[in-house]
């Protein structure tokens, strides 16, 4: 549950597949002084819906909501669900689209691999290389996220899968939301490229586009100064 802050509203962080708060380290530090921040953990269910209703009701009345990736989509999905309860929402590195037939493919095997014992080798091999931004070595952010990732463990990878495969898209969820919004991502994201956020942007009525310079798809790790800048202008409209 969440802790009262008096006169700010609550901020809400979902993280990325096979990724916890440590994702949102920068932030946490950067903001918990002021305001209440509570993590949400999405690695209980195998669907956007399930996971989305688990968050509210853990979550205060109405709060700031902010998610990446996986956490992103997740996010508009409880903005479906009830967007009289979110007071703004920052969606970074993420896509509101349904998952592609050929993403849906390349999945398969992945799930495969990590149902025999290699949930390692899937991460460092095929995860973990699309993270950061192109042409940089960033050896603490691959340790970090192959951490998150074990410690989460082979179930939670395959239920996540199974949400992202099923996930519905969010465009109407976005067009009808009139909140600030921030729409973030980093220059050289591979998995969630800049077109994603473009269309984002338009569709919601009062939306910020932020590209964060030498970031790839961990934006908040990889540039968590410029990050926080921006999250901070969206908290603070």
């Amino acid at each position: 549950m969440y802790r009262a802050v008096p006169n700010t509203t609550p901020l809400v962080l979902i993280p990325g597949m096979m990724c916890d708060g440590r994702l949102y380290g920068p932030q946490i530090a950067a903001f918990s002084g002021v305001r209440a921040v509570q993590i949400a953990p999405i690695a209980a269910h195998d669907t956007v819906e399930a996971l989305a209703a688990d968050i509210l009701a853990g979550a205060p009345p109405r709060f700031a909501l902010a998610g990446l990736s996986m956490g992103g989509i997740v996010a508009m999905e409880v903005l479906r669900q009830a967007p009289e309860r979110v007071d703004r929402i920052a969606l970074l590195d993420t896509n509101p689209r349904a998952e592609l037939d050929a993403v849906k493919q390349r999945r398969a095997p992945q799930m495969q691999a990590v149902r025999d014992g290699d949930l390692a080798c899937v991460m460092r091999e095929e995860m973990i290389p699309n993270y950061t931004h192109v042409g940089t070595d960033r050896p603490d952010l691959d340790r970090l996220a192959l951490d998150m990732a074990i410690g989460l463990g082979a179930e939670v990878f395959l239920r996540q899968s199974r949400a992202l495969m099923s996930r519905p898209a969010q465009m109407d969820t976005l067009a009808a939301y009139a909140g600030p919004a921030l729409v973030l991502v980093g220059e050289s994201d591979r998995l969630c490229p800049l077109d994603r956020h473009t269309q984002m942007a338009e569709l919601l009525r009062n939306a910020t586009l932020e590209v964060i310079a030498k970031a790839g798809h961990l934006t908040t790790l990889e540039q968590p100064d410029a990050t926080n800048t921006a999250l901070a202008r969206w908290l603070e409209d």
